[in-house]
């Protein structure tokens, strides 16, 4: 029964606003990380790409938590999930971006 549980705690998130959010967050970081890249061919200073790098892991781990907190409403809202597997599930997601 625990695997089927776990099997039925895995959600899409389909909301759209929410999707926009962290599509956008996403792209910043990936142009940031281009800019790390070229940065890097221009010869800039230690500081600068430091400072350039931490904006990009900034911006995918506020999408990250964008993403479980989105799936977080989803499963509180729905009464039929098993509360005990999604707080595991979840706590794993926010552990594994510590």
């Amino acid at each position: 029964m625990a695997t089927s549980a776990k099997a039925k705690t895995t959600h899409v998130l389909t909301d759209v606003d929410e999707l926009e959010a962290i599509t956008k967050r996403l792209k910043r970081a990936h142009g940031q990380l281009g800019a790390v890249v070229r940065m890097l061919d221009e010869g800039r200073t230690c500081e600068e790409i430091v400072m350039q790098m931490a904006a990009v892991g900034k911006a995918i781990n506020t999408a990250a938590f964008t993403l479980i907190a989105a799936n977080l409403k989803a499963c509180i809202e729905d009464p039929t999930e098993d509360a005990e597997v999604i707080t595991e599930k979840l706590q794993k997601l926010f552990l594994s971006l510590a």
